[in-house]
């Protein structure tokens, strides 16, 4: 970390956060450029699983990226290569990346931006975006129109099919960001957000939409999953999720017969699931 450990890192954002933007030192920008160079290589993460397997938040680090808009001034960012320019914060730039990081980027106008983290193997389809404090694992494609948002935690050979997004959040500090753990597939124009945890090797269906407000319907187990207050949504491990509906109760509801979305979980990963999920291997 540039001569700086995880707890020396931790104890100079701490110090730093308080303070206003005409209050801060020169070092403050040192500071920031350090966290992000930490997050890109991965030596510190937004979120991190316990022993109990819950996923949490790091707040200091969500601190520090949010130091970084803070300390930041906004400048004309242009991409090496390209004719495209844009306008933002100078601490955020488009990270640059280099052969020895072993991820293709296809040409076609993607980004990622500055303290994000991108394991070898990787595969950008254009066009997509990855933010700030996202960490995504080894051989996951992250196909076209696909989001990763800031801070969303993504696990290795993981396809994020044409235009699905994965929502992030910066703020507040202690909420936890999406994740998405190792060997998932989600399908096309499929959204996860509100810190929803998508445990390993899950199937989610083209258009299932997942939030900590969407009861999702277990028909194997014969559950049903919440997010609370207090606790985000998860998927079970192995889950095959599809957009499904159930009827709205009430006089005028029953009489249109209106229904509301509904996540359905309508088998568990076997081996037919694996092949389907497994033609994808060829194109990385």
């Amino acid at each position: 970390m540039t001569g700086l450990d995880r707890h020396a890192l931790e104890s100079l954002v701490e110090r730093l956060f308080p303070l206003a933007a005409d209050e801060l030192p020169p070092e403050a920008e040192r500071v920031v450029v350090t966290l992000l160079g930490a997050l890109e290589s991965g030596a510190i993460r937004a979120a991190e699983k316990d022993a109990a397997g819950n996923w949490n938040a790091v707040p200091w680090v969500k601190r520090g990226i949010l130091l970084g808009f803070r300390v930041g001034r906004i400048v004309s960012h242009g991409i090496e290569g390209t004719p495209f320019h844009f306008f933002d914060k100078h601490t955020y730039p488009a990270r640059p990346l280099t052969l020895a990081d072993n991820v293709r980027v296809v040409p076609g106008g993607s980004s990622v931006r500055r303290g994000a983290y991108l394991a070898p193997g990787v595969v950008c389809m254009p066009p997509m975006f990855v933010n700030v404090g996202s960490w995504v694992g080894a051989g996951t494609m992250i196909d076209s129109h696909a989001l990763v948002g800031s801070c969303a935690q993504v696990g290795a050979r993981v396809h994020l099919s044409a235009a699905a997004q994965i929502g992030g959040v910066l703020e507040p500090v202690n909420a936890s960001p999406v994740v998405i753990e190792d060997d998932v597939t989600v399908g096309g124009n499929c959204g996860v957000y509100e810190g929803t945890v998508v445990r390993e090797k899950a199937v989610l269906a083209a258009g299932v939409i997942l939030t900590r407000g969407t009861p999702v319907f277990d028909l194997v187990r014969e559950q049903v999953y919440r997010g609370t207050p207090e606790r985000p949504l998860e998927i079970p491990a192995g889950a095959v999720v599809v957009p499904g509906a159930r009827a709205v109760k009430g006089g005028f509801a029953a009489a249109e017969g209106l229904s509301l979305q509904t996540p359905l979980i309508v088998k568990y990963r076997d081996e037919r699931t694996d092949l389907a999920t497994a033609l994808e291997a060829w194109l990385r």
